[in-house]
């Protein structure tokens, strides 16, 4: 009897697609009156009601048919026909459209082998045999780079073969390096694109003055410099509990773990303590301009790239306690002189009030107000001052809104132009202004324009986008930097 009246709800139930009762009276069920375009929109609601694929469901279809279609309402049949051909017709589109996407992608676009990548790579190999009841999504054009994937640079794990312009260009650099007297010139000349990961440490260190061109001194060089920065350690750090220390200790205490946040190599306890000791020992060294934030940015391009040169995977979630003592102290010694080198080019960013980015900001509101108008006159407009933003800009050099990957690449050129930290990183932030001149444009607000500003959308750049940023710098400089007169007004 149960099984019977089963069947019977099955048969006669209103609330399933397909089964309109003709006359209520006998389906002995109390049914509020509902129009028959209701079936319509169930079928519009859904992907797909009749792909489901189900025995239960064909059984159903073949039992019921003799009975429901007769008392279908004939438009109400033929529009859901209708929709059910144009929903296949685009399940077969899909599919055909995400095929080629996944064969066009570009391999080397992976950015770390990590946990997070592989969900990412499931889900789009996924997305292309879905079942046909879910809705398909073509795959987007470049590959989705979880948001704490800063350090890889896209040239690193996960590549492909190297191309014969790339074997040509890593052997040129070998030549270069492992030469009895490095030519530093054309060692810039060849870095100016770009440095291979595998001879950046090396490549770094030359560029940025702290090894000697003479191959045979270098040995002797690091040794001497590694010992002479523990010396400083022993001499120095003791006193950051001293009364005059105090403030400087517990300032840099406290930006180191906001050092990229995001990343879990910069949060590991060693790893933070190594930073502390580079920055306090740089502070009460240099006491002209101290500790200023913003310096600590400034130390992690350093500390992942000579971390790289002992770590074959990617660096993001590398356990530093893994290497040895001798190597993580190499590490923290080649990172306090390769910035100290950097920093003494533009230490007036860091002295009282900060003048060399004052100059800087408002060198780059005059080198706007002549490459793009337009620009310049909205900020006017909406008053929008440079010195909002653009100190940012100045203090960190970029780094607060590019990926870390994407700042060791632009270190590259850096260390290979002619005063490249303290004079061409201003071409760079006018060409990384007028990047965003569309954008800026459509914003008709002040907050609009600062949260734009101050947020740009740069978590998907990689060396393509910094390529084309620098060759556009270049332009500039090319352009303005020996006739100044061209952006005064």
């Amino acid at each position: 009897m149960a099984a019977e009246s089963g069947r019977q709800f099955w048969k006669r139930s209103a609330k399933l697609p397909g089964s309109f009762i003709k006359d209520r009276s006998k389906a002995g069920l109390p049914m509020k009156s509902k129009k028959a375009s209701s079936f319509h929109e169930f079928a519009r609601s859904t992907s797909d009601a009749w792909d489901i694929g189900d025995d239960e469901d064909e059984d159903f279809s073949s039992s019921s048919s003799s009975s429901s279609l007769q008392t279908l309402n004939s438009k109400v049949a033929k529009a859901t026909a209708a929709q059910v051909l144009e929903n296949h017709s685009k399940l077969r589109a899909k599919p055909e459209r995400c095929q080629p996407a996944l064969g066009d992608l570009p391999t080397n676009c992976k950015v770390i082998k990590s946990s997070s990548e592989a969900q990412l790579s499931r889900s789009s190999e996924e997305s292309c045999v879905r079942s046909p009841l879910q809705k398909q999504q073509s795959l987007p054009l470049r590959p989705v780079i979880p948001l704490v994937a800063r350090i890889s640079d896209q040239n690193a794990s996960g590549a492909p073969p190297m191309t014969v312009r790339e074997k040509t260009r890593l052997e040129k650099f070998r030549q270069l390096l492992s030469s009895h007297n490095t030519d530093l010139d054309e060692l810039r000349k060849c870095s100016w694109p770009g440095v291979p990961r595998e001879v950046r440490p090396v490549t770094w260190r030359l560029l940025s003055g702290y090894l000697p061109a003479n191959s045979e001194r270098r040995k002797l060089t690091l040794q001497r410099k590694r010992e002479e920065y523990f010396g400083f350690i022993q001499q120095y750090y003791d006193s950051r509990n001293e009364e005059h220390h105090q403030d400087t200790y517990r300032q840099i205490h406290i930006d180191i773990p906001r050092t990229n946040p995001l990343i879990p190599l910069f949060q590991q306890p060693l790893v933070q303590e190594i930073f502390e000791r580079i920055l306090f020992i740089w502070a009460i060294r240099h006491p002209a301009s101290g500790y200023v934030q913003g310096i600590n940015d400034l130390v992690t391009p350093f500390f992942v790239v000579f971390l790289s040169e002992h770590v074959e995977e990617d660096v993001e979630n590398f356990d530093v306690t893994n290497l040895s003592q001798d190597v993580l102290r190499s590490i923290e010694a080649d990172s306090f002189w390769c910035m100290s080198k950097l920093l003494d080019g533009i230490q007036d960013n860091y002295t009282f009030a900060q003048p060399g980015i004052q100059k800087k900001v408002k060198a780059l509101e005059e080198l706007v107000s002549r490459i793009d108008e337009q620009v310049h006159n909205h900020f006017r407009k909406y008053e929008v001052e440079y010195l909002q933003f653009a100190f940012r800009w100045m203090n960190n050099l970029l780094m607060r809104e590019l990926p870390l990957r994407c700042t060791i690449r632009l270190w590259d050129t850096y260390q290979s132009e002619p005063e490249g930290f303290s004079h061409f990183h201003l071409y760079v932030c006018a060409a990384f202004l007028i990047k965003w001149r569309k954008e800026i444009l459509d914003e008709e607000d002040f907050q609009g324009l600062l949260m734009l500003l101050q947020n740009l959308p740069t978590i998907h750049w990689g060396n393509e986008e910094i390529g084309l940023l620098l060759a556009e710098a270049y332009r500039l400089k090319y352009m303005f930097a020996d006739a100044p007169n061209h952006y005064r007004r």
